[in-house]
């Protein structure tokens, strides 16, 4: 086997451009030309699918951040909605708990935790401790035995 055909064989079609024989019917300069240009028409299909690409991963990493924002300002706007009341409300819940901790076994009526408070038994204040008194007993404070009846929970 000459040196010509070694080589041939061993760089298959491109061995013989260099060696000027043709490959099949056609020439190896058109076989590579076709090539040439179907390698570059892949290429610039990859190029707009990297542009493409590219264009979405910034517009999802813009999203992810957005994301992470709103995130944040809800966890603030969830931890302010948990503060404990302002104090002085505070200080009402704790008087009217206080008061039926004194007596744990009896229910009673909202004038009768007014009067035995020393509180105005109007019907606006009254209205509020009413307020009150189901709040608490929406939170396991209290129950309410009857109508109107509210007592410390056991």
């Amino acid at each position: 086997m000459t040196d010509a055909e070694l080589v041939s064989r061993r760089l298959g079609a491109v061995g013989a451009v260099h060696l000027g024989e043709d490959v099949g019917h056609e020439p190896f300069g058109t076989v590579f030309r076709d090539q040439h240009d179907e390698t570059t028409a892949r290429a610039g299909e990859l190029h707009d699918q990297i542009e493409h690409l590219t264009s979405a991963l910034a517009k999802t990493e813009g999203r992810l951040a957005d994301l992470a924002t709103a995130r944040k300002v809800i966890a603030e706007v969830a931890l302010a909605g948990t503060e404990s009341e302002p104090p002085e409300l505070t200080t009402a819940y704790q008087v009217i708990v206080n008061a039926f901790n004194t007596h744990p076994d009896q229910a009673f009526r909202v004038r009768e935790r007014h009067e035995l408070l020393g509180m105005p038994t109007d019907d606006p204040a009254m209205n509020v401790t009413r307020s009150r008194l189901g709040r608490l007993t929406r939170q396991g404070f209290l129950t309410q035995p009857g109508r109107g009846l509210y007592q410390i929970r056991a």
